[in-house]
């Protein structure tokens, strides 16, 4: 696996940390800032659960289900399990996110929240939670469209005499 591959995570993990930062000492005194009135809003939230508040005040659990999951993931990329870039891409970010939640409740024992989309009522979330649910989207869209033409291109080329694939019969 490239170096360049660290960035992606690094990156991730720092912005995540300095947003959550800025929202613990510059947004916990006042509590809610609106940006777009009834629409978007920064606004303080120590979350104890994980995504919707589910598993809330189960933070020894929820490290435990973070810290397997970050196990799998990375053996996943040592293992070179995902072949193409966008794979790859999809699990680091799913890997960022993780780290800086993670990161939070080791520290904390919860999660800063700070980004407030009121417009359809949204649970509060920060930025380790935007990396997650890309890396998730993206990773699905790879896992259904991408990895399966990947996988038809490497077995058409297995299987092409011309290419001296493994097809070949003399």
């Amino acid at each position: 696996m490239s170096l360049l591959y660290l960035l992606i995570p690094i990156l991730g993990v720092a912005l995540d940390q300095l947003t959550k930062h800025w929202a613990a000492t510059q947004l916990q005194p006042v509590g809610t800032i609106p940006l777009w009135e009834g629409v978007f809003y920064f606004t303080y939230c120590e979350n104890t659960g994980a995504a919707f508040s589910m598993l809330s005040d189960r933070r020894w659990l929820l490290l435990l289900i973070t810290l397997v999951l970050l196990a799998v993931i990375l053996y996943a990329l040592l293992k070179d399990w995902v072949p193409t870039v966008f794979g790859r891409v999809c699990l680091l970010l799913i890997l960022s996110g993780a780290i800086g939640n993670l990161l939070d409740r080791l520290i904390h024992g919860y999660v800063v929240d700070f980004l407030d989309f009121r417009l359809i009522r949204f649970p509060i979330f920060n930025v380790a939670d935007i990396l997650l649910n890309i890396g998730v989207f993206a990773l699905l869209i790879y896992l259904l469209f991408i990895e399966p033409k990947h996988k038809k291109k490497e077995n058409d080329r297995e299987n092409d005499p011309v290419d001296g694939g493994a097809g070949r019969r003399e």
